[in-house]
Parts: structure tokens; sequence; C-alpha cells
């Protein structure tokens, strides 16, 4: 418990010092938050309810990139090597890399659940039991893939471009970059494999209309299940020195992390429930407020014509 603990502080000092990891967990989320808040909502406390799900998501699954590039690195430059020389084992380093990944992630999350309230006046963020909840179990299961991703790589230019191969249908087809109900609907059948999607609709319908952690069931249990694989096929492919590489047999086993979510993706392209969900919150976003219309204005007329609207017309006839 000791070795994991110093491991967890030291990933922790050693990520400050890291500009990519900075700048994947703080600088980048906190760019998209005002982009999309300021820009794309336009300050509207309604639209920025609408876009503070997806936003959430960007942050979570963007800690990964970073979380997979510095083991790389890591390894790379043989620091990985002097770890293995203490007693520490492959679930030692990789659990503390998680826990540090959620350590610095989580304050980042809540910046921007506190600037939605104080800047953009959000009214509400929901259910707060099922927002932990949520971005809590999204921030293990996205860090468990970049240390996946990290573990069939073998060299830095080979991480980048199967980062780049993962984030793009991530965020494009998830309904994290447009609305879901926005999107063809081949892409949104597709979308529904993807383990994004629930992330989105997860967060989205936490925040928008309070969802309760019982009605989130489906997305927290997949996810959870999914994190459970991730890191542990990721603890059964990882190396520690940089000559050792993964056969190409072997990489072949981080296929099995795409079962759960394919699996859910024929049952929800069956009920559609992630797609209802999506289209009921996209109208809130769509449709205006209701307003209501002013009294119409009359003219005062002279007394008695209020109360005698014959005699009224009989005196228009006669002038």
């Amino acid at each position: 418990m000791k070795n994991f603990a110093a491991l967890t502080r030291m990933r922790v000092q050693l990520a400050f010092r890291n500009k990519m990891f900075f700048f994947f967990v703080i600088v980048m989320p906190l760019v998209f938050f005002f982009l999309y808040a300021g820009v794309f909502a336009k300050s509207v406390p309604r639209i920025v309810s609408f876009y503070l799900g997806p936003v959430l998501a960007f942050n979570v699954m963007g800690s990964f990139w970073g979380l997979s590039a510095t083991l790389v690195m890591f390894r790379e430059q043989g620091i990985l090597r002097r770890f293995h020389v203490a007693p520490v084992t492959a679930s030692d380093l990789l659990a503390s890399s998680i826990v540090a990944n959620y350590v610095l992630t989580l304050p980042t999350v809540t910046l921007e659940l506190v600037l939605a309230r104080l800047i953009f006046h959000v009214p509400s963020i929901g259910n707060p039991i099922s927002l932990f909840i949520l971005l809590s179990i999204g921030i293990l299961s996205f860090g468990s893939l970049g240390l996946v991703v990290a573990s069939v790589t073998n060299t830095m230019q080979e991480t980048q471009v199967l980062n780049q191969l993962l984030w793009l249908p991530l965020i494009f087809l998830s309904g994290a970059t447009f609305p879901l109900a926005y999107l063809p609907r081949t892409v949104q059948r597709f979308g529904l494999f993807l383990p994004a999607t629930y992330l989105v609709n997860g967060l989205q319908q936490t925040i928008i209309h309070s969802a309760t952690l019982w009605s989130r069931y489906v997305e927290i249990l997949s996810l959870a299940v999914w994190a459970c694989l991730t890191f542990f096929l990721s603890a059964q492919l990882f190396r520690w020195e940089p000559e050792a590489k993964v056969p190409r047999r072997t990489k072949m086993l981080v296929a099995a992390t795409a079962i759960p979510f394919l699996l859910l993706g024929i049952v929800e392209n069956v009920s559609d429930r992630i797609l209802r969900e999506a289209y009921t919150a996209f109208e809130s976003f769509t449709s205006a407020p209701a307003t209501r219309r002013p009294p119409s204005l009359s003219m005062p007329g002279k007394p008695g014509e209020a109360s005698n609207p014959s005699r009224s017309s009989q005196n228009q006839a006669r002038q």
C-alpha cells in the first residue's frame, strides 16, 4: 500500500512537469468549455446546460490521450525500467496512473461546473450524486483505455496515430461535438456502439433532467465493465522495456475491449432508448421558451360605453 501511495504521488508530480499531460487535462478542456458556452451557446443558460454534458465528456475522454502518451514517453526514456527495479508490479504502476489521472481530472471538471454556475448562470447541474458517479466511472474507464493504448504501441509515433484513430470517432460520432439527434440516422446507429455515446448521454440526461442513478444504470454498468476489462488487458500487455515489442497476435486481444459495447449497441439499436433521450434533450435545446402574450391594450372610452356596447355602436353610427 505504501508503494502504491508513493507511486501515485510521484505520478501526480511527474504529470505537472509534463507539458503534454498538462495541456490535455487542464488547458484543452477549459478552451472547449469557453468555446461551447461562450460562442456556440452564446452564454444562454438553457443552451449552456445542453452543451455542458458533452463538454464534461470531452474533458473525461481527453485524459486517455495524455495518459497513454506519458507512459510511452516514460518507456522510451527508460523511466519505467527504473520502476521495474523497485518492488513494484505492473498492476501497481497502472493503478497508480489511473488514480493520478483521476486526481488531476476531477478538479478541472469541478471547475467547469462552478464556472457554468457563476459565469453562465446555469440554473442547475442536475443530480449531483449521479453526476459524480458518472464522471468518476468515465475518468476511470477512459483512463484504462489510455493504458491499453500505451501497452500495445511501441513508439510515440504509433501512440499518436492510434490515439487519433480512436479520438475522432469518439468525439464526432457520439454526440460530443454535434448533438446525436442532429446526426444522420446511419451515424446515430453506429454511434450506439461507442462508449463515448453512453457517457455523453448519461451526463446530458443527468444535467438537464436530473436523472437518478437507477435511470442511468445502463451507462454506469457498461462503463464500469469496460473499465475493468481494459485495465485487465493493459496489465497483461504491459511492458517495462522499450526493446520489448508486442506481437501482432497479442494485439488482437485488444479487440476484446469492444465486446461490451458491441453487445450493448445491438440492444440499443433495437430499443432506441438512447436515441429517444437524445431527441428529447435536443428538443429542449432547440425549442424557444414560451413567451406570454401581453394583454391587448384598448383606448379608454367614455364613461358608460364599456358597460353598454350597444349604445357605443349607436353613437358611432350617428357620427
